[in-house]
């Protein structure tokens, strides 16, 4: 598509577009991305069942009021250049959020057609937009904006939280600096979301885009061991943002789950995603994936593993102790592992691992499941079945059964309140320290990309009003304390 107008023509009636994919044979033995985004023929049509509503409903329910009408008149119009600047007057990240934003959550659940003809298909017509213009753009080195001068603001931890706070922050001329613990870039983005649904060359040149625009990027850098938050203070920074995300895995907590062969998600994750332990041996890190592979967990991380362990050659099963219609994970990526030969063995739950002499997991005892009274989550509580126990071999285990905040930052400052390891927050990301703010996982637990993004866009707009209204430092009085 081009900058060229195309005429446009509503048409809400036209089926909505489906997405081409690899083919499952094919992406089941790679790690090449699994969707390949629409073509431009693909694309008018759909971005042409778009209404143009006068008050649409989808940029209010976009967690970052991205402008969903206007950006979709532009690819209807055959401009996706266009498209992606609207887009980018919010987000710098149309490659990552079309991807793996959780649209049929948001904007695509509140498109005025979706109950009769189905949603726009917002999320994959974003992508197309971010994938024209990067092709675009392949060959062209961007130059060096203006560096910010203002005050300095310390975000803390590289997910998704804080590189929208970095962006909001240093576009109003802050100072911004992204302290990392891992040695690349991206949080979750980067460790726990596999390549074949998220390509690690998008996720690093959407980042590169914030270090283009002043944000400073530091590696390797634990805030609670390297530094504290008032040694931060101490070198000038006046507020920071903790983004952490939640990377302490729930373990089982049944016998046997020290066995070699087992892993939490975070770990196996890990291993593949950022040591890119597939890649192995030309990648250093290993990661053991035996003939049977049983991943615990019905959301997205028990989807990732279950899908990587099937790309490892492993006959891969999901074994999860509610019913398929209370899975968390996202109904394409339920489909796409089906697809790929993943089975899933559903109201069943493990309680005891086996192992060989050598210490090695080779089987796991389950039992069965059926569903009660809703609990506390909304969804039917799963109930043991007394006497209904079984065993399944089993030579790879992974727990994706949930994670809390690392306590690592927690543990040293007392001073910050926390409820169950999660940071307590206001409605603007402020915590009970004067000038911290956190958002995203640390305090919400696991969650999805896009909400860690709405945190880190309400707590840049805080420290934003909060350090306008403070005085420089010169002219402050000694006793004056900071709210």
């Amino acid at each position: 598509m081009d900058a060229k107008a195309l005429p446009y023509k509503p048409n809400p009636k036209a089926p909505r577009q489906v997405l081409p994919v690899l083919q499952p044979e094919v992406r089941a033995k790679s790690a090449e991305e699994v969707a390949l985004g629409f073509t431009a023929d693909e694309v008018t049509i759909e971005a042409q069942r778009c209404l143009q509503c006068p008050k649409p409903a989808c940029i209010n329910a976009c967690p970052l009021h991205i402008d969903v009408k206007r950006f979709i008149r532009r690819l209807a119009e055959g401009d996706a250049q266009g498209a992606v600047d609207v887009i980018s007057e919010q987000s710098p990240f149309p490659g990552v959020c079309g991807r793996v934003c959780q649209h049929e959550l948001f904007c695509e659940d509140a498109c005025l057609i979706a109950k009769k003809f189905g949603p726009v298909a917002i999320g994959s017509l974003e992508r197309f937009a971010a994938d024209q213009a990067r092709l675009a753009q392949v060959e062209t080195t961007p130059g060096a904006a203006p560096q910010p001068t203002g005050k300095k603001v310390a975000l803390v931890g590289s997910g998704p939280a804080s590189l929208i706070a970095a962006f909001d922050l240093v576009r109003k001329n802050y100072r911004v600096t992204v302290f990392e613990a891992l040695h690349r870039l991206g949080g979750v983005l980067a460790y726990g979301i596999p390549n074949f649904r998220l390509p690690r060359e998008i996720l690093h040149e959407e980042i590169a885009r914030l270090q283009n625009m002043g944000v400073e990027f530091v590696t390797d850098f634990i805030v609670g061991k390297t530094a504290s938050l008032e040694e931060l203070f101490e070198e000038g920074y006046e507020a920071v943002f903790i983004g952490t995300g939640a990377g302490l895995p729930f373990l089982f907590g049944i016998p046997g789950e020290n066995l070699l062969g087992v892993y939490t998600a975070n770990e196996f994750l890990t291993r593949i995603n950022l040591m890119e332990a597939y890649k192995f041996p030309q990648a250093v890190t290993p990661v053991r994936v035996g003939k049977r592979t049983i991943v615990v967990g019905g959301g997205n991380s028990a989807m990732d593993a279950a899908r990587w362990a099937k790309r490892f050659g492993s006959e891969s099963i999901v074994l999860f102790r509610r019913g398929r219609a209370e899975m968390r994970a996202r109904i394409e990526e339920i489909e796409h592992a089906e697809e790929e030969g993943v089975v899933f063995h559903f109201l069943a739950a493990p309680v005891a691992l086996y192992g060989d002499e050598q210490g090695n997991v080779r089987e796991m005892e389950c039992i069965r499941m059926e569903l009660g009274a809703p609990d506390s989550s909304g969804r039917p509580a799963p109930v043991p079945i007394p006497g209904s126990e079984f065993r399944i071999p089993v030579e790879t285990v992974v727990a994706a059964i949930g994670q809390a905040p690392n306590p690592t930052l927690q543990k040293v400052t007392p001073q910050l309140v926390t409820k169950r390891g999660k940071i307590v927050v206001n409605e603007w990301g402020e915590t009970s320290m004067a000038h911290v703010y956190a958002g995203g996982d640390v305090v919400r637990g696991g969650s999805t990309v896009i909400l860690a993004m709405r945190d880190g866009r309400a707590a840049a707009e805080a420290i934003d009003k909060a350090l306008r209204e403070t005085p420089a430092p010169q002219e402050q009085a000694p006793e004056e304390v900071r709210a």
